[in-house]
Formats: C-alpha cells, sequence, structure tokens
C-alpha cells in the first residue's frame, strides 16, 4: 500500500437510533493489562489522545478491564479532550476477574449500580453505549434491558447494546427497548457470527462492533513474529497453544503473503477485510503503541475488491485454524476457552 495523504477515517451510523461514531474504534482493554503489562497512566493517555487526533472518536472499556483501572484511565483521558466529540462505550455485567470462572450478573439492582460506578470512574454524565458484557442465563433478558431502558430515560445511559448474546436473546431485548449496537469477536479466523447473528443485526437495523478483529493479535504477527509476554492472556489460548500455533502459521503465512502483494502489512489486509464488511461494521482493535495504531488506520486506505475479499477469506478457511473458537462464551455463564467449534446457537 504506497503512502498517502493523512487517513481520514469516515463517521458512520451505528445501528439506526442516532449513534453516529467514527468507522475505526479503539479497544482500550490492553492498556491495562491482559496481553501484556499495564502502560503507565501517561502512556496510556497518550494513546487515547494520539487515536483521537486521528480522527477515532469511538472508544471502549469495561468495568472488568483492569478490573476499574481502564474506566479510570480513560476518564483521566477525556479530561483532556473534548467529550462531545467523544464516543464512550462500556460494558457491565462480568464479575471475578480471574479465568476461567468469571460468572456474569443480569439483576436490575446490580445493572443500576454497575452504572452508576461507571459515571463515576469514567467521570463523565453520561455513557454513550452501555452493554451487557455477558449474557445472565438466570436473569431474563427482559429485566435486564428493562433496567437499562429506565438509565437511558434517567439521561445516565443514550444507547444500549449486548455483548455475546444469541439471536434469541438479542431479539427479545430489542422487543423491550430498541439494541443499537452487538459486540462480537469476528476476525478472518472466528467467523461463526456470520451465519444468524448477522443477518438478525441487519434485519433489526443493529449496528456490529466486532472486537478481537486481528485475532486477538496473531495478524500483526502476535506469537510468530513477536513472541507472547510472559504475562499474556492469550497463553492460556488453544490457538496459541503448542501444535495448534504451529498449524496457524500456515495460515499467517498465506495472509502476510497477500499483504505484499497489496503493498500493506498482515494487520492492515486482515483489518481492512473486517473494515469492508460493512458500513454497519465498526471494529475495536487495542494496541499499546503508536506506531500499530498508525498502522491500524492505515488499513482505511486499502480498496478490496469483492474478488479481494473472496481471496483473503479463502486464505483462512475455518475448518483448518487450529484450536477452536476464541471463547465458547454466547449466553453461557461461565466463561471459558474452547478446545472444540461452538456448538449451534
Amino acid at each position: 500500500m504506497a503512502e498517502g495523504n493523512e487517513v481520514q477515517i469516515p463517521r458512520v451510523k451505528l445501528g439506526n437510533q442516532g449513534l453516529e461514531v467514527s468507522k475505526l474504534g479503539f479497544g482500550c482493554m490492553g492498556l491495562t493489562g491482559a496481553y501484556n503489562s499495564p502502560l503507565s497512566d501517561e502512556d496510556g493517555i497518550s494513546i487515547i489522545k494520539h487515536a483521537f487526533s486521528k480522527g477515532i472518536t469511538f472508544f471502549d472499556t469495561s468495568d472488568i478491564y483492569g478490573p476499574h483501572t481502564n474506566e479510570i484511565l480513560l476518564g483521566k483521558a477525556l479530561k483532556q479532550l473534548p467529550r462531545e466529540k467523544i464516543q464512550v462505550a462500556t460494558k457491565f455485567g462480568v464479575h471475578m476477574s480471574v479465568f476461567p470462572h468469571m460468572t456474569v450478573n443480569g439483576s436490575p439492582e446490580y445493572v443500576r449500580s454497575c452504572c452508576e460506578a461507571s459515571l463515576k470512574r469514567l467521570d463523565v454524565e453520561y455513557i454513550d453505549l452501555y452493554y451487557q458484557h455477558r449474557i445472565d442465563t438466570n436473569v431474563p433478558i427482559e429485566e435486564t434491558i428493562g433496567e437499562l431502558k429506565k438509565l437511558v430515560e434517567e439521561g445516565k445511559v443514550r444507547y444500549i447494546g449486548l455483548s455475546e448474546a444469541s439471536p434469541d436473546t438479542i431479539r427479545r431485548a430489542h422487543a423491550v427497548h430498541p439494541i443499537t449496537a452487538v459486540q462480537m469477536e469476528w476476525s478472518l479466523w472466528t467467523r461463526d457470527i456470520e451465519e444468524e447473528i448477522i443477518p438478525l443485526c441487519r434485519e433489526l437495523g443493529i449496528g456490529i462492533v466486532p472486537y478481537s478483529p486481528l485475532g486477538h493479535g496473531f495478524f500483526a504477527g502476535k506469537g510468530i513474529a513477536e513472541s507472547l509476554a510472559a504475562n499474556s492472556n492469550l497463553a492460556m489460548h488453544p490457538r496459541f497453544q503448542g501444535d495448534n500455533l504451529e498449524k496457524n502459521k500456515t495460515v499467517y503465512t498465506r495472509i502476510e503473503s497477500l499483504a505484499r502483494r497489496h503493498q500493506c502489512t498482515p494487520a492492515q489486509l486482515a483489518l481492512a477485510w473486517v473494515l469492508e464488511q460493512g458500513d454497519d461494521v465498526v471494529p475495536i482493535p487495542g494496541t499499546t503503541k503508536i506506531k500499530n495504531l498508525d498502522d491500524n488506520i492505515g488499513s482505511l486506505k486499502m480498496i478490496l475488491t469483492e474478488a479481494h475479499l473472496k481471496e483473503i477469506s479463502d486464505a483462512v478457511p475455518i475448518e483448518e485454524v487450529a484450536g477452536g473458537r476464541s471463547f465458547q462464551n454466547t449466553d453461557h455463564t461461565e466463561w471459558k476457552f474452547a478446545n472444540t467449534p461452538p456448538k449451534k446457537y
């Protein structure tokens, strides 16, 4: 990909309730540790400010990241930026912070307490997009969304989202109050939402926010060109372990070869593929490095035809990806890594 003018990040409607965001968002999770050691506040704020200076206005966090420290960090950054130009997304519902025993809570009382706590940590008057992070199968989704609806009416939340929800849950939730966005894992090697979730979201006018669009950094070379950090959660990820990683290197090599033909990096090719899935698709890659952030933004320069998109997809046959899906946690109360493909929704 030849060098050119500064990338202009377009703005798009996320869902059909009025939320407008930058076409590329920023996932803040890694700034406070997950795949690496936490950054200092100074460095973390610098990354967020740099993203904003390049045109990214959509920042994604969660109360479980840290836990809590990620929201606090984003809140500090917001004090140095024009709040009215930024869309803050955060998530609630997961408690306990150690894999693989995360549990969820969707009770109205918990929803409200989490919202109040997030508002305080972020030091904002409202949350632009508030997701239920994982679905509590012990609490009817109607009760959870009913409380979120009250928070919208009170002005504490502007739009409601769901993360890792099944089609039935999405329909039932949307019947109580319009759902603006569904956040799911979607990348070249995690494609299972394409069969049912994507068509349903488009039927209902719900935006799609892919997390881990670079396959937890795999398509940026993590685990291959760059070794995993000793404290990385990816050490528990079946796709990054032993023989699985060796087999998956074949997938990376194919994308690397295609990237050379497109004169871009493998990460840019993989992210451009996600970006090209539709105007209603807003991926939220994260990084702790300015260089990688600029690299991600550069993916917006790429022009991929339908033939290009098919060629890229065909280079990563899902049945050849070793290690199963990243997480098997759609509508599950237990968050666990999967060694086998997910069961049907």
